[in-house]
């Protein structure tokens, strides 16, 4: 499973080149941290290497945060964007 999940995070890096930063990192957030979270979470922003995500409720809020740091590399590896940390806001 994991090959794959490498896989399809390669094939979408080169895919998404000329996409913007944002859109590169909404494309990357349900790969990174997977559908249950996905579906709790959406990018809704990207400026000064933060990625703004919004979150369903506070019980989310604090799974997401725990996790932060892998979301955080994920994301930059996944998008090929700079990410220098995550803020989080609750709906």
């Amino acid at each position: 499973m994991e090959g794959i999940r490498d896989l399809l995070r390669s094939t979408l890096r080169k895919s998404m080149s000329a996409a913007s930063a944002e859109d590169r990192l909404a494309a990357a957030w349900p790969l990174v941290c997977g559908k249950a979270m996905a579906t709790h979470g959406s990018v809704q922003g990207y400026e000064g290497e933060m990625v703004q995500i919004e979150v369903s409720d506070d019980l989310w809020l604090r799974q997401m945060k725990s996790v932060e740091a892998r979301l955080v590399a994920g994301l930059a590896q996944v998008a090929d964007v700079k990410v220098r940390g995550i803020h989080f806001k609750v709906r």
